[in-house]
């Protein structure tokens, strides 16, 4: 009887080391998984679009509505822009250069250069996209977005009809907003440049 009491205590002892050395792999897979994913903010020095070179329906200063044929669009936009500005589709999480960026300066429209949001407006949000809680009234529009099999609000530019991104009724006050937009669709400039 000792015996097998014995047997019993060395099966159940070798299953316990081989669930520590198992917890061991998966806790330095984990910590090696996290540590591959650290993202620094990006600095910005240049803030030059140089799309808006090609662009001739590109300006910060005429506000006038276009009416351009998504085949004119995509003689002139990056197949990235396009993609996202004018195929509502998105850029991955957590990859976009304005995600952890904090200058101080104005947003605007990548694809036009219409005003959408001022960096006072912008908040770490920790969704993976840029966020603000506030937009410029002139600059944005609404629209109801039930792809996927969500209900969502889409945020597109006033001027040229581009897809931003979506808003949510879960931000900081004191709107209770949040812009989640692509960092593709928006151009920085700071105030020095301004």
């Amino acid at each position: 009887m000792l015996l097998h009491l014995l047997s019993l205590l060395w099966v159940r002892y070798k299953n316990l080391k081989l669930m520590m050395r198992f917890l061991v792999y998966i806790i330095i897979l984990i910590f090696l998984q996290g540590c591959g994913q650290k993202h620094q903010p990006l600095k910005i020095t240049s803030m030059e679009n140089k799309e808006a070179k090609n662009n001739p329906y590109y300006s910060r200063t005429d506000t006038t509505k276009l009416n351009i044929s998504n085949d004119e669009w995509k003689k002139i936009l990056a197949p990235d822009l396009y993609a996202i500005a004018r195929e509502a589709a998105t850029e991955r999480a957590f990859t976009g250069k304005y995600n952890e960026f904090d200058e101080i300066g104005e947003y605007y429209c990548s694809v036009c250069g219409n005003h959408l949001f001022r960096s006072t407006s912008k908040f770490a949000s920790s969704c993976g996209w840029p966020s603000f809680f506030e937009a410029d009234k002139e600059g944005v529009y609404y629209k109801r977005d039930l792809a996927y099999g969500m209900d969502r609000v889409e945020v597109l530019c006033k001027r040229c009809d581009s897809h931003l991104g979506h808003v949510f009724d879960d931000g900081p006050k004191p709107t209770g907003l949040r812009y989640c937009m692509n960092s593709v669709s928006l151009e920085f400039v700071p105030n020095s440049e301004k």
